[in-house]
């Protein structure tokens, strides 16, 4: 354990932070306009079934699962002179953009679906190594904050995504600019990357090298985060392939116990989240007798909610512990959404679920970091994957679970009494995580 004294000293570089958030908003942005416009296309010009659709529409999540872990592993074992994560954005993130642009363009079903695929695939190349860059550059007691700012980005994306994407597709009967506009975004993401990020082990590995470190602002940050890491982590001078994909089995006991517990609760609190965000609509509007709009805009005060205590999720879950501000979450999105099972008034739903996105960002904006305190320096990519792993199985399984319990029962009223179900079981797993909250030395086997 590093000593109270070290851990004050330890101050987040904002700037890169922000930057670094980038490629996270250049994501959310994506994918927010890839969710609300591939749907219309696949239904206004091809004419292709709900159910259907429905089955495409969880490609990227099936991808997800799949590539996730592999590349975070994969990253975790690459070396280069821009560092372990960067390759994989250089080059994915420029190829994701331009087959983004084409998609919208495809006239037959056959190339329409051929973009889609080669989307997602190339997506989840770079997404992983994306998220690494955080953790990779911020020490461990500073990751629940960073996180906070890394989400915030991605809100300011979605935000982006929904108004001026929206504006933006109407203007061609093809919904061309919108996808013009993430490719756009996605494009200026990389060369802020580029210029302003560089990762420690870019630093160590010219140094091995001997090839000759500029003096840029990018090269400064990288230094100092190389000495912020150093504080608190163990630097790895010599370097070795890792057993990455099964770092895990490298834990003591006690460590794996915690690990599963939270990796559980992860999933059951995804399914509780996926689960609302994919039957809400159809929830209000059959309950209350609203508009598929109006029933949208009852959840946009619950991402809003999210947006704005996501860097004070993280400021907390710093200050009192990441479990402890998880479990408050947990309880909290509870008492929230127990009201909501007697069918109360919409505008009480609506205040329920406002609150509900504040308890949302202090679970979600601290388990990353969680996980990633499990991880050695050179297994943070993996260990990444570990958490995309369990949350994209989520949101494949509870879109299907839920809405098969649906069709069972012919109601719309067990909505959140699964999700409060949920997030019940996700807060007994939490009572078995003895570990993730400050950075302990692991000594792996």
């Amino acid at each position: 354990m590093k000593t109270q004294s070290v851990k004050q000293s330890l101050r987040l570089n904002y700037p890169q932070t922000f930057l670094i958030g980038f490629g996270f908003l250049a994501s959310s942005l994506a994918w927010a306009i890839y969710n609300s416009q591939v749907p219309l296309i696949l239904s206004e010009r091809f004419l292709i079934s709900n159910t259907l659709i429905g089955t495409i529409m969880t490609i990227d999540n099936f991808f997800g699962v799949i590539f996730q872990p592999l590349i975070g592993a994969w990253s975790d074992n690459t070396r280069t002179r821009i560092g372990r994560r960067m390759p994989w954005i250089a080059i994915g993130l420029p190829i994701c953009a331009i087959l983004f642009a084409l998609i919208p363009l495809q006239q037959t079903l056959v190339y329409f679906m051929g973009a889609i695929i080669a989307f997602n695939l190339i997506m989840a190349l770079w997404r992983s190594p994306v998220i690494s860059l955080m953790p990779d550059v911020t020490p461990a007691p500073l990751r629940s904050e960073a996180n906070g700012i890394i989400n915030m980005m991605g809100g300011v994306g979605s935000i982006v995504a929904f108004f001026f994407g929206g504006l933006l597709s109407d203007l061609r009967d093809d919904k061309f600019f919108a996808f013009l506009l993430a490719t756009v975004i996605m494009l200026l993401a990389l060369v802020v990357l580029l210029t302003f990020v560089r990762e420690p082990d870019a630093i160590r590995f010219k140094e091995q090298q001997s090839i000759p470190i500029r003096d840029s602002l990018a090269n400064r940050w990288g230094q100092r985060s190389r000495v912020n890491m150093k504080s608190h982590h163990e630097e790895e001078d010599t370097f070795e392939k890792q057993r990455s994909l099964t770092a895990f089995l490298t834990l003591p006991r006690d460590y794996k116990i915690s690990l599963v517990a939270l990796l559980i609760a992860i999933f059951t609190w995804f399914m509780g989240y996926n689960a609302i965000e994919t039957f809400f609509t159809l929830y209000a509007t059959n309950t209350y007798g609203i508009s598929g709009g109006q029933a949208t805009m009852m959840l946009t005060g619950f991402s809003l909610t999210f947006l704005i205590f996501a860097i004070p999720a993280g400021l907390l879950g710093q200050k009192i512990g990441r479990k402890k501000t998880i479990s408050i979450g947990l309880i909290g999105i509870v008492v929230c959404f127990l009201p909501i099972l007697t069918e109360p008034s919409q505008w009480l739903v609506q205040a329920l679920l406002i609150a509900g996105g504040a308890c949302w960002a202090c679970i979600n904006i601290n388990s990353l970091p969680m996980v990633v305190e499990f991880a050695t320096e050179r297994t943070i990519g993996s260990f990444t994957g570990y958490y995309y792993l369990f949350s994209f199985t989520a949101a494949i399984v509870s879109p299907i679970t839920y809405g098969a319990i649906q069709d069972y029962f012919q109601t719309n009223e067990l909505l959140f009494l699964f999700a409060v179900l949920c997030f019940g079981t996700a807060l007994v797993s939490m009572i078995f995580v003895k570990h993730g909250d400050n950075k302990e030395m692991v000594k792996t086997k």
